[in-house]
Protein backbone atom coordinates (compact mmCIF):
# COMPACT_ATOMS: atom_id res chain seq x y z
CA UNK A 1 0.00 0.00 0.00
CA UNK A 2 1.76 3.28 -1.50
CA UNK A 3 0.66 6.51 -1.50
CA UNK A 4 1.81 9.21 -4.22
CA UNK A 5 2.26 12.63 -2.96
CA UNK A 6 1.38 15.51 -4.23
CA UNK A 7 3.76 17.00 -1.22
CA UNK A 8 6.96 18.79 -3.33
CA UNK A 9 9.36 17.27 -1.38
CA UNK A 10 8.67 13.94 -1.88
CA UNK A 11 7.36 11.03 -3.92
CA UNK A 12 5.54 8.67 -2.07
CA UNK A 13 4.31 8.57 1.83
CA UNK A 14 3.97 5.44 3.96
CA UNK A 15 2.06 5.41 7.16
CA UNK A 16 2.70 2.16 9.60
CA UNK A 17 1.09 4.88 11.95
CA UNK A 18 -2.19 7.00 11.68
CA UNK A 19 -3.51 9.79 14.14
CA UNK A 20 -2.14 12.31 16.17
CA UNK A 21 -2.58 15.26 18.45
CA UNK A 22 -1.61 18.58 18.91
CA UNK A 23 0.84 20.33 20.55
CA UNK A 24 2.11 23.75 18.98
CA UNK A 25 0.46 26.68 17.27
CA UNK A 26 1.29 24.72 14.05
CA UNK A 27 -1.26 22.26 14.47
CA UNK A 28 -4.07 24.29 14.53
CA UNK A 29 -5.52 23.83 10.92
CA UNK A 30 -3.35 20.41 10.93
CA UNK A 31 -4.36 18.73 7.01
CA UNK A 32 -4.15 15.33 8.19
CA UNK A 33 -6.88 16.19 10.74
CA UNK A 34 -9.00 17.16 7.93
CA UNK A 35 -8.06 14.45 5.65
CA UNK A 36 -8.58 11.93 8.37
CA UNK A 37 -11.84 13.20 9.00
CA UNK A 38 -12.96 12.60 5.21
CA UNK A 39 -11.52 9.25 4.97
CA UNK A 40 -13.55 8.45 7.94
CA UNK A 41 -16.59 9.28 6.69
CA UNK A 42 -15.97 7.15 3.47
CA UNK A 43 -15.47 4.33 5.87
CA UNK A 44 -11.78 3.65 4.74
CA UNK A 45 -11.51 1.21 7.72
CA UNK A 46 -7.71 2.52 8.98
CA UNK A 47 -9.62 5.53 10.11
CA UNK A 48 -12.60 4.30 11.80
CA UNK A 49 -11.37 5.73 14.95
CA UNK A 50 -11.03 9.16 13.32
CA UNK A 51 -7.71 10.76 14.00
CA UNK A 52 -6.62 8.91 17.02
CA UNK A 53 -3.12 7.62 17.16
CA UNK A 54 -3.60 3.90 15.57
CA UNK A 55 -0.62 1.18 14.82
CA UNK A 56 -0.96 -0.24 11.31
CA UNK A 57 1.44 -3.38 12.02
CA UNK A 58 0.33 -4.62 8.70
CA UNK A 59 2.03 -2.27 6.56
CA UNK A 60 5.57 -2.37 8.55
CA UNK A 61 6.97 -4.74 5.77
CA UNK A 62 5.01 -2.40 2.66
CA UNK A 63 8.34 -0.57 1.23
CA UNK A 64 9.93 -4.18 0.99
CA UNK A 65 7.78 -4.62 -2.46
CA UNK A 66 8.73 -1.22 -4.01
CA UNK A 67 11.06 -1.84 -5.79
CA UNK A 68 11.63 1.43 -7.62
CA UNK A 69 14.06 4.01 -5.80
CA UNK A 70 11.80 6.54 -4.60
CA UNK A 71 11.83 9.05 -1.85
CA UNK A 72 9.31 8.11 1.04
CA UNK A 73 7.50 10.50 3.19
CA UNK A 74 7.20 8.49 6.73
CA UNK A 75 4.03 8.89 8.62
CA UNK A 76 2.37 11.61 6.53
CA UNK A 77 -0.73 11.20 8.33
CA UNK A 78 0.94 11.23 12.13
CA UNK A 79 3.92 11.65 14.13
CA UNK A 80 6.65 8.56 14.41
CA UNK A 81 7.95 9.96 17.59
CA UNK A 82 4.21 10.14 19.25
CA UNK A 83 4.67 9.39 22.73
CA UNK A 84 1.68 6.79 21.97
CA UNK A 85 3.79 5.13 19.06
CA UNK A 86 6.11 2.01 21.35
CA UNK A 87 9.63 2.47 20.77
CA UNK A 88 8.94 -1.36 20.02
CA UNK A 89 7.27 -0.23 17.02
CA UNK A 90 9.35 2.64 16.20
CA UNK A 91 12.34 0.13 15.87
CA UNK A 92 10.55 -2.45 13.58
CA UNK A 93 10.05 1.00 11.17
CA UNK A 94 13.12 1.39 11.41
CA UNK A 95 14.44 -2.04 10.63
CA UNK A 96 12.29 -1.65 7.67
CA UNK A 97 13.82 1.53 6.52
CA UNK A 98 17.14 -0.14 6.88
CA UNK A 99 16.42 -2.85 4.70
CA UNK A 100 15.23 -0.80 2.10
CA UNK A 101 18.52 0.94 1.14
CA UNK A 102 17.14 1.80 -2.59
CA UNK A 103 14.87 4.12 -1.07
CA UNK A 104 15.23 7.55 1.30
CA UNK A 105 13.20 8.09 3.63
CA UNK A 106 12.02 11.12 5.23
CA UNK A 107 11.02 11.42 8.76
CA UNK A 108 9.49 14.44 10.56
CA UNK A 109 8.45 15.23 14.07
CA UNK A 110 7.21 18.26 16.02
CA UNK A 111 8.53 15.75 19.54
CA UNK A 112 11.80 16.88 19.04
CA UNK A 113 12.36 16.05 22.79
CA UNK A 114 11.63 12.36 22.03
CA UNK A 115 13.31 12.18 18.96
CA UNK A 116 16.29 13.03 20.73
CA UNK A 117 15.71 11.15 23.98
CA UNK A 118 15.46 7.87 21.49
CA UNK A 119 17.90 8.43 19.12
CA UNK A 120 20.54 6.59 20.59
CA UNK A 121 18.60 3.41 20.07
CA UNK A 122 18.01 3.58 17.12
CA UNK A 123 19.28 2.72 13.56
CA UNK A 124 20.40 5.52 11.69
CA UNK A 125 21.10 3.88 8.30
CA UNK A 126 22.49 6.69 5.50
CA UNK A 127 19.19 6.91 3.75
CA UNK A 128 16.97 7.82 6.70
CA UNK A 129 16.60 11.64 6.84
CA UNK A 130 15.44 13.21 10.17
CA UNK A 131 13.14 16.62 10.28
CA UNK A 132 11.78 18.99 12.83
CA UNK A 133 8.19 21.10 12.37
CA UNK A 134 9.66 24.51 12.93
CA UNK A 135 6.63 27.07 12.61
CA UNK A 136 7.94 29.87 14.19
CA UNK A 137 10.34 31.26 16.98
CA UNK A 138 9.16 30.02 19.81
CA UNK A 139 9.76 26.53 19.03
CA UNK A 140 13.49 26.95 18.46
CA UNK A 141 14.67 24.59 20.80
CA UNK A 142 13.72 21.52 18.42
CA UNK A 143 16.34 22.49 15.70
CA UNK A 144 19.18 21.93 19.31
CA UNK A 145 17.02 18.38 19.71
CA UNK A 146 17.79 17.43 16.08
CA UNK A 147 21.35 18.32 16.28
CA UNK A 148 21.66 15.68 18.74
CA UNK A 149 20.02 13.23 16.07
CA UNK A 150 22.80 11.59 13.93
CA UNK A 151 20.87 10.95 10.69
CA UNK A 152 22.43 11.53 7.56
CA UNK A 153 20.18 14.46 6.78
CA UNK A 154 18.68 17.25 9.23
CA UNK A 155 16.26 18.98 8.19
CA UNK A 156 13.85 21.64 9.56
CA UNK A 157 9.90 21.94 8.00
CA UNK A 158 8.92 25.92 8.59
CA UNK A 159 5.54 24.86 7.39
CA UNK A 160 2.99 26.28 7.79
CA UNK A 161 5.24 29.09 8.80
CA UNK A 162 3.01 31.28 10.91
CA UNK A 163 5.09 34.19 12.48
CA UNK A 164 9.23 35.65 11.98
CA UNK A 165 11.59 32.86 13.44
CA UNK A 166 14.08 34.90 13.90
CA UNK A 167 17.63 34.25 14.04
CA UNK A 168 18.15 30.74 13.89
CA UNK A 169 21.20 28.42 14.42
CA UNK A 170 21.55 26.62 11.25
CA UNK A 171 25.26 24.58 12.18
CA UNK A 172 24.59 20.56 11.17
CA UNK A 173 21.52 21.24 9.52
CA UNK A 174 21.32 20.51 5.77
CA UNK A 175 17.75 21.42 4.36
CA UNK A 176 15.33 23.67 5.01
CA UNK A 177 11.78 23.87 3.61
CA UNK A 178 9.37 26.68 4.06
CA UNK A 179 6.17 27.35 3.07
CA UNK A 180 2.78 28.47 4.14
CA UNK A 181 -0.23 27.27 5.47
CA UNK A 182 -3.24 26.35 2.54
CA UNK A 183 -6.95 25.08 3.49
CA UNK A 184 -9.95 26.78 5.25
CA UNK A 185 -8.98 29.06 7.79
CA UNK A 186 -5.17 29.58 6.84
CA UNK A 187 -2.98 31.92 8.24
CA UNK A 188 -0.94 34.38 6.62
CA UNK A 189 3.04 34.22 5.88
CA UNK A 190 4.93 37.36 4.91
CA UNK A 191 7.67 37.43 2.52
CA UNK A 192 10.14 39.18 5.07
CA UNK A 193 9.94 35.66 6.68
CA UNK A 194 10.80 34.03 3.76
CA UNK A 195 13.28 36.12 2.70
CA UNK A 196 15.33 35.98 6.52
CA UNK A 197 15.50 31.98 6.56
CA UNK A 198 16.61 31.95 2.81
CA UNK A 199 19.43 34.19 3.80
CA UNK A 200 19.93 32.08 6.87
CA UNK A 201 20.15 29.03 4.43
CA UNK A 202 22.37 30.60 1.95
CA UNK A 203 25.09 31.92 4.71
CA UNK A 204 25.09 28.42 6.45
CA UNK A 205 25.31 26.65 3.27
CA UNK A 206 22.23 25.00 4.05
CA UNK A 207 19.58 23.56 0.91
CA UNK A 208 16.52 25.83 0.83
CA UNK A 209 12.87 24.63 -0.61
CA UNK A 210 10.46 26.90 -0.69
CA UNK A 211 7.34 24.58 -1.23
CA UNK A 212 4.50 27.27 -1.52
CA UNK A 213 2.54 30.52 -0.57
CA UNK A 214 -0.15 28.56 0.98
CA UNK A 215 -3.94 30.05 1.58
CA UNK A 216 -7.50 28.74 0.51
CA UNK A 217 -6.36 28.51 -3.10
CA UNK A 218 -2.48 27.51 -2.81
CA UNK A 219 -2.95 26.43 -6.91
CA UNK A 220 -3.33 30.12 -7.61
CA UNK A 221 -0.58 31.71 -5.26
CA UNK A 222 1.52 29.14 -6.38
CA UNK A 223 5.15 28.82 -5.15
CA UNK A 224 7.72 31.31 -6.87
CA UNK A 225 9.84 33.66 -4.35
CA UNK A 226 11.86 36.39 -6.04
CA UNK A 227 10.53 35.35 -9.58
CA UNK A 228 11.54 32.19 -9.28
CA UNK A 229 11.18 28.38 -7.09
CA UNK A 230 13.99 26.99 -4.88
CA UNK A 231 13.97 23.45 -5.54
CA UNK A 232 17.14 22.53 -3.66
CA UNK A 233 18.04 19.13 -2.10
CA UNK A 234 20.22 18.32 0.62
CA UNK A 235 23.36 16.33 0.10
CA UNK A 236 23.79 13.56 2.73
CA UNK A 237 26.31 13.55 4.97
CA UNK A 238 28.43 10.19 6.01
CA UNK A 239 26.11 8.75 9.47
CA UNK A 240 29.35 7.97 11.36
CA UNK A 241 30.56 11.70 11.02
CA UNK A 242 26.99 12.47 12.37
CA UNK A 243 27.47 10.03 15.32
CA UNK A 244 31.12 11.44 15.98
CA UNK A 245 29.69 15.06 15.68
CA UNK A 246 26.95 13.97 17.91
CA UNK A 247 29.51 12.47 20.55
CA UNK A 248 31.64 15.54 20.41
CA UNK A 249 28.73 17.91 21.01
CA UNK A 250 27.75 15.80 24.08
Amino acid sequence: MRGKSHIEWTESTWNPVTGCSKVSAGCKNCYAERMAARLQAMGNPRYSDGFAVTLHPDLIDAPKSWKSARLIFVNSMSDLFHEKVPLPFIKKVFATMHACPQHTFQILTKRSARLAELAPQLDWAPNIWMGVSVEDGRVLGRIDDLRKVPAAVRFLSCEPLIDSCGEMDLEGIDWVIVGGESGPGSRPMKIEWVRSIYRQCRAAKAAFFFKQWGGTRKDLTGRELNGRTYDAMPVPKNPEERRLEVAEAS
